[in-house]
């Protein structure tokens, strides 16, 4: 048997709290066709399927929380229940696939039973077909489920952009040593070396420490934002999908990340939406929940989560597009110095340590208190990095599907794949009626980047407003 982590249990925990919610994760893997015979799909993911026990257990729940919820093995596994078979009317383009998969992301997974279905969806137009990958988030964060679903390709689990992750660790030996040669069992050296560790330790208790007070601060000051407030249960998602290379070149022009593009093109497109809807986009705005793996390669395997976290502001309230891209720069370069990251872990480290029913009552008690001081989710989950077969078919698109809850009407997730770079929004259906048009924003915000720095379109000054023409 296999404990949740306090982490793992608080998704659980989360969705008791909002009847309303459902708090598993997705992965849409669009295929080129033709469909296989469905008994063949089924064959063909059974023999992948045993590869990660995790998928033939199911939860065991402790009366009153006395123990957290534990692994064990389904004796009444039935692989039927959990691969199922569906279609769109034929030819189905994006906008029927994407509402098909809101209705499916919807529903909650039955906790009698392992937490996970898999859908193959047939009838996609230009003979295509998908498959979604549906994991409660009790079960694996972005990094795991992605890990899984590639390892339902024929090649299996291959190269994975999860290896650029260099999650910090101790010193070299030599670092340590003072790596100038000198002996380190010397009194000087050794003096030197405690000197640096205290008052590195030191830094590093006020850098935590100043991280935990963001945090908290970010969660009790309330929000302005109409995009926060109670969910109801029906979803929007839709699907974006942009080149890597016009992302580089973004990156290589004004010496930003990856994740900084993409959450600029974030930024600019829920603008754009609030603008619509009427509201004055303010620096306040866009409290975001921006998810920080803390998983080491070695662990990419490990059906769990392992994620801190980060609370910053997104310059929504900037109309140049330069200008929000160097800010997002620069507050998540400063968000990340200021210790929030090694606050979470930390936070959740000590939770493990505390007995589990104090950490469970105490999470069902949060949960249940209103949230509005962060507006939404933007997460980025590295993919493969060479295309996937499925039964010798190409998988041509892989799209992320987060989930909602906590009062946080929106989701964006962000997936690398191959040459491409793919987003996925997911909404409440009610509150926000323009799930597609914020995922076309992205795209859009992302090529004027590119026309940008490719030098096609120049800023020129009309008054005191800096325009882009």
């Amino acid at each position: 048997m296999s404990h949740l982590s306090t982490l793992d249990a608080g998704f659980l925990q989360a969705e008791d709290a909002d009847r309303h919610v459902s708090l598993a994760i997705g992965g849409l893997a669009v295929i080129q066709g033709p469909t296989p015979d469905y008994d063949a799909v089924l064959s063909s993911l059974a023999g992948r399927i045993r590869g990660c026990p995790r998928f033939g257990q199911r939860l065991l729940l402790h009366p009153l929380d006395l123990g957290a919820p534990e692994w064990v093995d389904d004796p009444d596994f039935d692989l039927g229940r959990h691969i199922r078979r569906t279609a769109l009317p034929r030819p189905g383009d994006d906008h029927e696939l994407f509402g098909l998969i809101a209705d499916l992301m919807s529903r909650r997974l039955d906790r009698d039973r392992p937490l996970w279905e898999i859908w193959v969806i047939e009838g996609l137009a230009e003979g295509k077909w998908a498959i979604l990958t549906k994991l409660h988030h009790c079960m694996a964060d972005g990094i795991a489920a992605t890990h899984v679903l590639a390892g339902l390709s024929d090649s299996g689990i291959s190269e994975s952009f999860a290896t650029d992750l260099h999650p910090s660790g101790p010193e070299s030996a030599s670092a340590a040593q003072g790596g100038s040669g000198r002996n380190p069992l010397s009194p000087v050296v050794m003096m030197g070396g405690l000197w640096k560790a205290s008052t590195a330790a030191t830094a590093g208790f006020a850098r935590v420490a100043q991280g935990a007070a963001e945090i908290a601060a970010g969660l009790l000051r309330p929000g302005t934002s109409s995009l926060n407030g109670p969910i109801g249960d029906l979803r929007r998602y839709s699907g974006a999908r942009v080149s890597r290379a016009d992302i580089d070149q973004v990156c290589r022009k004004f010496d930003v990340t990856i994740n900084d593009v993409a959450l600029a093109a974030i930024t600019e497109s829920y603008r754009t939406m609030l603008i619509r809807r009427g509201e004055r986009p303010r620096p306040d705005s866009l409290r975001t929940l921006v998810p920080v793996s803390v998983r080491s390669t070695r662990a990419l395997s490990k059906t769990d989560n392992r994620v801190s976290l980060m609370l910053p502001y997104l310059p929504v309230h900037q109309a140049d597009p330069i200008q929000r891209l160097r800010m997002v720069h620069s507050r998540l370069k400063q968000t990340k110095a200021g210790g929030q990251t090694q606050a979470g872990n930390l936070f959740m480290s000590i939770t493990n340590l505390i007995p589990f029913p104090l950490t469970a009552w105490a999470f069902r008690l949060l949960m249940r208190l209103p949230q509005r001081g962060v507006v939404t989710v933007a997460t980025n989950v590295p993919g493969p990095r060479q295309p996937m077969e499925i039964m010798g078919r190409r998988v041509v698109g892989l799209y992320p599907v987060p989930p909602i809850a906590m009062q946080l009407r929106t989701a964006v997730a962000m997936l690398s794949y191959a040459d491409d770079f793919f987003f996925g929004v997911l909404a409440d259906y009610d509150v926000v009626a323009d799930a597609d048009q914020l995922a076309r924003g992205i795209e859009v915000a992302i090529a004027r980047l590119v026309e940008i720095s490719k030098g096609r379109r120049k800023p020129r000054r009309r008054g005191a407003l800096t325009l882009v023409v």
